[in-house]
């Protein structure tokens, strides 16, 4: 991630606190905004709040309550909670099950809940997809409540939780007037508004795009104008078994570590779905991210893939134009 790239030529103010196991930061325009660090401390502040009513990990959040209940019956939802699980729901749908909330046995059985990835028996995979389908969760928008169809059956929103609270972040900013900011969430995430003001001539964002095989350095630059980019990719999170590399996400339909992709990046309007298309995208592959983005035309995508023919990867752009994406050369 690069909040401008580099040789900037104007300052930015830079807040940044530790939240959903990673780093959030918001970024400003030096001098621009009176009460502009005030504000993204507030921002700050609810992103915290947000994390202890959708944590997995905390037996006090909401989403636990739910994990708990939502197989005895109908179990009321927050607001803008229910908004963001219908569209996950949605999405499940639209991408015949490749992304899925309820996935987490199979993150289990793969052992990278424990942050040991290991190869499940295929007696154990089977076992965890028997509580793995986004058709076993029953929204209902009249009552506002969710209902699990089955025992077992458990949300978790590490896909999709920290482009929701970007999301949330921006429109805090929107509505104190703030039409220019970046916000980031662990490097993977990321909202922007208006523009990095450079030497003053407005020109978007620009943020760094990384290197699936070498974790801190970048391939790229992608320019964001008013809207979100989300990253999926196992440059860090993987294991290899006899010459094979294993992601850490696992394709839910099939309970198989997804192939065929370094790293999806999506741009969408909103962060929330760029999150979950980019795990989407990683899952589906090339061809069938492609057509997603032709029949949604406010999408866009960078998918990163191994060379066909030789060791390294192929860069394959949908939908962004030439003049939004910038090799790391071009900016040396």
């Amino acid at each position: 991630y690069g909040a401008g790239g580099p040789n900037q030529g104007s300052y930015a103010v830079h807040i940044s606190r530790k939240a959903m196991a990673c780093e959030f930061e918001v970024v400003l325009n030096a001098g621009q905004y009176d009460g502009g660090t005030e504000l993204a401390l507030d921002a700050l502040d609810l992103v915290e709040r947000l994390e202890a009513q959708l944590s997995y990990f905390r037996p006090e959040s909401e989403i636990s309550e739910i994990n708990r209940a939502a197989a005895e019956g109908p179990v009321p939802v927050e607001e803008q909670l229910f908004g963001l699980l219908t569209v996950a729901d949605q999405v499940y749908k639209n991408t015949e099950g490749a992304f899925d909330l309820t996935a987490t046995p199979l993150w289990k059985a793969w052992g990278f809940a424990r942050g040991e990835g290991r190869l499940p028996s295929e007696q154990e995979v089977n076992e965890a997809l028997q509580t793995v389908s986004g058709s076993l969760v029953e929204l209902d928008a009249a009552g506002r409540t969710i209902r699990f169809l089955k025992a077992g059956v458990e949300l978790n929103l590490g896909s999709i939780g920290k482009g929701y609270a970007l999301d949330r972040v921006a429109q805090l900013l929107d509505e104190a007037g703030i039409n220019d900011y970046l916000i980031q969430g662990g490097q993977s995430s990321v909202t922007a508004k208006g523009s990095r003001i450079v030497d003053s001539q407005p020109d978007g964002w620009l943020v760094g795009l990384g290197d699936p095989l070498r974790p801190g350095s970048r391939l790229g630059y992608v320019r964001l104008r008013g809207r979100a980019l989300g990253t999926s990719g196992s440059a860090s999170q993987f294991f290899r078994h006899k010459g094979r590399r294993y992601s850490h996400i696992v394709d839910p339909r099939t309970g198989q570590s997804a192939e065929g992709v370094l790293s999806a990046t999506v741009l969408a309007p909103d962060a929330a779905q760029a999150d979950a298309l980019a795990t989407s995208f990683f899952v589906l592959g090339p061809e069938k991210a492609v057509e997603y983005c032709q029949s949604h035309p406010d999408l866009a995508a960078i998918l990163i893939c191994p060379a066909s023919r030789s060791p390294g990867f192929e860069i394959q752009r949908i939908g962004v134009p030439d003049d939004d994406f910038l090799s790391a050369s071009e900016l040396l």
